[in-house]
């Protein structure tokens, strides 16, 4: 691997530390009990690391996001880990009768529920759904949702599953339980390399990434698992970048997958 790649993920992770560094000091300051709540300190760094840098990520993956998005999502969409509500811009209001965020991070939930209303989603008229609980509280995502069941038609997972909890078990689950016969997922993820020598250093590095952007993986096989729920009508993995090009440690991947009827 270059030697550029192995260091290539410096720049944010220092825009990460840079933003969280002083709010949390403050917040340990304030509340020296943090120090021993790992889960609730993770939470609150990734409050401050990804409103500085999520706008960062969208924009470079702005196109690709829109040509898998805008064109497919449909019907009840639930999307998983949806932090600031990135996502919603890309949504065919004229297609997407109900929008779902499954986000944990309640600190993102005002500014989630913002971008949701500015977008024509509300509580109010029955087109928003934000849950605070997470990915594999399969069955509280469920009795939230109206029958008959499965009630989803498009799943969406944005750089999420690199970091919820038992991800084969979660996906495979969310998939058979709630997404309907016909429906698709729509998937924008970094996954673990083929390549030894790239996945080698994505091990490396995932403790000290994951610090910084809560418990996130950077060597997760996510292509793999998502093929492997089977009962597939159609779908596939695209990579992103030019044939030729060296890989690099974030290794991005686009899918679309169609239940079966």
């Amino acid at each position: 691997m270059r030697i550029a790649g192995i260091f290539g993920l410096f720049p944010m992770m220092g825009l990460g530390i840079r933003a969280a560094f002083w709010p949390i000091i403050l917040a340990v300051w304030h509340a020296p009990s943090l120090l021993s709540r790992s889960k609730v300190l993770s939470t609150l760094v990734m409050t401050h690391v990804w409103r500085a840098c999520g706008s960062w990520v969208d924009e470079r993956s702005r196109d690709t996001k829109k040509a898998l998005i805008t064109p497919h999502a449909h019907g009840i969409v639930l999307e998983i880990g949806p932090s600031y509500g990135l996502t919603i811009k890309y949504l065919d209001h004229s297609r997407v009768t109900k929008y779902v965020a499954v986000e944990p991070n309640v600190l993102m939930h005002p500014e989630l529920r913002r971008v949701a209303s500015a977008a024509g989603y509300s509580e109010d008229a029955g087109t928003l759904l934000i849950l605070s609980c997470g990915a594999e509280d399969i069955s509280d995502i469920l009795s939230s949702l109206p029958a008959p069941h499965p009630p989803i038609d498009t799943l969406i997972s944005i750089l999420s599953l690199c970091s919820i909890p038992a991800p084969q078990l979660t996906t495979s689950t969310l998939i058979t339980e709630a997404l309907k016969p016909g429906g698709q997922v729509l998937l924008f993820e970094h996954i673990r390399s083929d390549m030894e020598d790239v996945a080698w250093w994505q091990r490396f590095w995932t403790p000290m990434w994951g610090l910084l952007f809560d418990g996130c993986e950077l060597n997760r096989p996510t292509h793999r698992w998502i093929k492997d729920v089977g009962g597939w009508a159609e779908g596939k993995w695209s990579i992103l970048g030019k044939e030729g090009e060296p890989e690099e440690l974030m290794n991005f991947r686009v899918g679309r997958f169609v239940k079966a009827g």
